[in-house]
């Protein structure tokens, strides 16, 4: 449908890795339990092999185009993320902060984002009332620990959202290519 803006090219590089783990299978699977010498087992590894290569350098070209061409509308990404409780396991998180096992915790908030869901709120949306009566613990300070800046902040580990984190992998991509 034209009015649909949804990422083709990504997707098919989604579903392309499916092919790519097949490949991956299929190739260990071959190579399993062969003695050390050449085998003629081993012929069955260059289809595998070869087409993971052009799928792989396929897949490369179009991301490094849809990269290159990518424009964030910030606002919006921003507003998204707002949205829809991706905010809920740092609410787990600061109740473990507060000393809540975690896994109590984790069961807490599952409560809390059914009783937003039913009042059709996020869960900063809250009063303070309401959080306190599934979680004495929870503090004024809830609402800071709730934003999406703070929310990316405290996932400083290797991998993690914060904002040091991101620009840190960003140079090291960088410095890779």
């Amino acid at each position: 449908m034209p009015q649909k803006k949804n990422p083709d090219s990504m997707e098919l590089v989604r579903g392309k890795s499916g092919r790519v783990f097949g490949h991956l299978t299929s190739l260990l699977a071959t190579m399993k339990g062969l003695p050390l010498a050449y085998n003629k087992d081993m012929q069955e590894d260059k289809e595998a092999l070869f087409d993971t290569v052009d799928t792989v350098n396929a897949c490369l070209s179009i991301s490094a185009t849809v990269l290159r061409n990518l424009r964030v509308n910030e606002t919006r990404a921003f507003a998204a993320s707002s949205h829809g409780y991706l905010n809920a396991t740092e609410l787990a998180d600061y109740l473990a902060r507060k000393g809540m096992p975690f896994r109590e915790a984790h069961e807490t908030v599952g409560r809390v984002v059914m009783h937003a869901i039913e009042r059709d709120c996020e869960l900063d949306g809250l009063s303070i009332d309401e959080l306190k009566s599934f979680a004495p613990l929870i503090e004024a300070d809830v609402f800071a620990a709730l934003s999406v800046a703070t929310t990316l902040s405290t996932k400083a580990q290797i991998g993690g959202t914060s904002p040091e984190r991101v620009a840190a992998e960003l140079e090291s991509a960088r410095m890779r290519l």
